[in-house]
């Protein structure tokens, strides 16, 4: 997964150890507080149309509306800009499989397929095997954005980006002392480390997610989502953001063709499980800040009246990291995808499987089963930092996975050298996701582009 994977798999930790502490020799800790925008950077607003072309062009207002309310938004929607940046900041050479947006709303809880609730790492449309600082910078400078996008105070923003730095590093000690299957083992079971919250308001706070996760289930949201028209279930329209298609006859012959390459794509275990279900219903759905214009669609299928999954299938194009990290290894972006997903996890949905349809390239999951995200509204200062360290130690036990802990956590070391440096970048990086957002609030204004709210889509 990495260059030193070949020769140094039979070190021992501590030679592993050493060998991380000698990289800093070329690449200092302190130098990851360096980053200034490059002369040579294209306009925010250039490079947001960009990542524009080929989706639905009736949903890219809904996308720029979505970016606009605030810095943070921005800093979810914008994810090509970051890995145009990131790619000049400098690296150890130690590669990982990356998610590529790794923002504080791509962690949160859901349910392994024993049912037990888990928190990790949750969205993977730009995985890609990469440097390990990238994931851990855009982490850091989200806590940093959305922090001060709610009103907490700058000092405590940059304490909460300290927290996501200082828990990657001590946890990805821990996992360097464990055997490698251990780490394959690894998991934080999501009541847990709800728990772990120093202050007892932000515990109970925490406990509606965990109750409303636990509530994402098919046969919960079914009575919600669906409704019988002239005999037939089907999902309920909520324009603009689920609809059914306009399609001729062919929409079913073509569904059932793109379904059979899902399945295929699945264990035969799980395809035995998908025989037990038909094909009830299809509907458009408008997902997230970044997904928004692509192509996403929900499957409701029934094995009997009441017996329901939902599934999401959504279009994968290239990884934003691929003009700097590389070209996947896989010719479908969904496999890209749901392989990336399969590597950072440490359980994964049994339904994750890839298709392909004109020239399109699609991952399929089923829908909210059992996932919650915090909302961060309203977060005080204190659960702030609390939600860093959750963050900073599921990107560690993801990283591990893929990546030499031993090698990583030799080079951060044991002082909080490398951890003052990371929360530099984001308050810096910060200042220019907030100037990048008011250049698309002028950009809005000057009518050069439009975003539309959702209640007014």
């Amino acid at each position: 997964m990495h260059q030193h994977h070949s020769t140094e798999i039979a070190y021992s930790l501590v030679e592993r150890l050493a060998q991380g502490k000698a990289l800093r020799q070329r690449v200092p800790r302190t130098s990851h507080a360096q980053w200034s925008k490059s002369p040579d950077r294209p306009d925010p607003i250039e490079m947001l149309e960009q990542t524009s072309v080929g989706r639905l062009p009736e949903l890219v207002p809904i996308r720029y509306g979505r970016m606009v309310r605030s810095p943070f938004t921005f800093l979810r929607g914008s994810a090509a800009a970051m890995a145009y940046d990131l790619a000049a900041t400098p690296t150890t050479g130690i590669r990982v499989q990356l998610g590529g947006d790794c923002h504080l709303n791509n962690f949160g809880a859901f349910g392994t397929p024993e049912r037990n609730l888990i928190f990790d790492v949750m969205d993977f449309d730009e995985t890609l095997p990469g440097p390990w600082e990238w994931d851990l910078k855009r982490l850091a400078a989200s806590f940093v954005v959305a922090g001060r996008s709610i009103g907490v105070a700058k000092r405590d923003c940059e304490d909460a980006a300290v927290a996501v730095a200082r828990t990657y590093r001590e946890r990805m000690r821990g996992y360097a002392e464990m055997r490698a299957i251990e780490v394959w083992y690894a998991h934080i079971d999501a009541t847990v480390v709800m728990d772990l919250a120093r202050v007892s308001d932000n515990r109970r706070a925490r406990q509606p997610t965990l109750a409303k996760a636990r509530s994402q289930v098919a046969s919960h949201i079914f009575p919600r989502m669906t409704e019988v028209v002239d005999g037939h279930r089907r999902i309920v329209d909520r324009h603009p953001l689920v609809f059914h298609p306009k399609h001729d006859g062919r929409f079913e012959e073509e569904m059932h063709t793109f379904f059979k390459r899902y399945r295929e794509s699945l264990s035969g275990d799980r395809r035995f499980l998908l025989s037990r279900y038909r094909i009830v219903d299809v509907a458009m759905k408008v997902v997230g800040v970044g997904s928004v214009g692509t192509r996403c669609a929900v499957i409701l299928l029934l094995a009997d009246d009441d017996d329901p999954i939902f599934l999401q299938y959504k279009e994968a194009g290239e990884s934003v990291l691929a003009p700097y990290a590389g070209k996947s290894q896989y010719a479908n972006q969904g496999q890209r995808v749901v392989a990336g997903q399969r590597m950072m996890q440490s359980s994964s949905d049994i339904l994750l499987g890839w298709s392909a349809e004109e020239g399109r390239d699609f991952y399929f999951r089923q829908l909210r089963d059992m996932k919650a995200v915090i909302n961060i509204d309203g977060l005080s200062a204190s659960a702030l930092i609390d939600y860093g360290e959750m963050c900073g130690w599921a990107l560690a036990r993801a990283h591990a996975k893929s990546g030499d802990a031993g090698l990583i956590s030799g080079y951060l070391g044991k002082s909080d050298v490398f951890d003052r440096a990371i929360a530099t970048f984001a308050r810096d990086y910060a200042d220019v996701t907030e100037q990048d957002h008011a250049a698309m609030l002028a950009a809005v204004k000057s009518g050069r582009i439009k975003a539309e709210s959702e209640d007014a889509a």
